[in-house]
């Protein structure tokens, strides 16, 4: 079960990032994170950068209302998007 938490307009989670995939994508949950691989490896920021841009996309937010709260040099990381609902997130991460 994905940990998430919702506050104030804005939803709470964590990720495990898999670098250096053949292609960008969200393959769903593990150990209370969303799975996550990224085609980026993770030097000078590549992967964070990549992450941003996918959840994004994958949300249909600008991706300044996506943030990485913390891990930004691990694998294990927490993100913040704001103007989004647990049940859009859910919806569109297809675990729902």
């Amino acid at each position: 079960m994905l940990n998430l938490t919702e506050k104030n307009g804005s939803i709470f989670f964590g990720v495990r990032v898999v670098p250096r995939a053949s292609k960008s994508e969200i393959v769903g949950e593990h150990d209370g994170a969303l799975k996550i691989r990224i085609a980026s490896p993770p030097v000078d920021g590549a992967a964070n950068a990549e992450l941003v841009k996918l959840l994004a996309k994958t949300f249909g937010v600008p991706k300044s209302d996506v943030e990485i709260v913390s891990g930004q040099t691990s694998k294990s990381k927490q993100i913040k998007i704001d103007n989004l609902s647990a049940e859009n997130f859910l919806q569109s991460a297809g675990l729902k």
